[in-house]
């Protein structure tokens, strides 16, 4: 491989990775404007105050949902303060046996830390191979960029993990709507997984999808 090619190889690979993330940003920070009225991407660097940095609404667990998880992801939807910033978290507490169902975040690495408990984290990668191990307080997992992962409380006590993403809107795909949602033809979904159409409507069913 010559030189030049060799340099156009690097540039246009350099190109591909920073595409693939959170651009950098160009000023000190930008708060998100939450004025509809305006098309004005930033509050007024000048009207910030400390409160546009700070986000309390994880202090406090949220509902748990019928697999027993309780999330409440701290993105910038949620959080204005974090746009440009590449970052976010997510605060996930687990009732005794409550699932994280496999899902995967299109647009961002995940850094899972157990706060409490203990909990049977994985993922699995493209060649369908599963790393998954009982974490317990003080552990940290991460989950790769794209890749299915889930969560179960394996314990017999409340568990809690703080999720950590390089991204500001990581985005996020449950398999299981995903999948059996009213999107896809059933005859497709009974091919794909051996069901019959009385399965797929049981499996909607249970999921209180459709």
């Amino acid at each position: 491989m010559s030189l030049t090619v060799a340099v156009l190889f690097a540039v246009l690979l350099h190109g591909r990775v920073t595409l693939a993330s959170d651009p950098d940003p160009v000023r000190d920070f930008c708060i998100a404007n939450t004025d509809s009225a305006t098309n004005i991407p930033c509050k007024n660097s000048s009207d910030a105050t400390v409160e546009d940095f700070i986000f309390s609404g994880i202090k406090s667990r949220g509902r748990f949902s019928e697999t027993g998880l309780a999330s409440i992801p701290v993105n910038v939807n949620s959080f204005p303060g974090l746009n440009t910033l590449g970052v976010s978290l997510v605060r996930a507490d687990f009732e005794a046996g409550g699932v994280n169902v496999p899902h995967f975040h299109p647009r961002a690495t995940e850094v899972a830390y157990v706060l409490e408990g203990k909990i049977y984290s994985g993922f699995v990668d493209t060649k369908n191979k599963v790393f998954a191990k009982v974490l317990e307080k003080g552990e940290v997992m991460v989950f790769p960029r794209g890749l299915v992962h889930f969560q179960m409380n394996v314990g017999d006590k409340p568990a809690a993990i703080l999720g950590s993403f390089d991204s500001e809107n990581p985005g996020l795909m449950k398999i299981p709507a995903a999948v059996f949602g009213c999107g896809i033809k059933e005859e497709l979904l009974e091919k794909a997984f051996g069901l019959t159409a009385k399965d797929i409507s049981k499996v909607r069913k249970n999921l209180h999808l459709c």
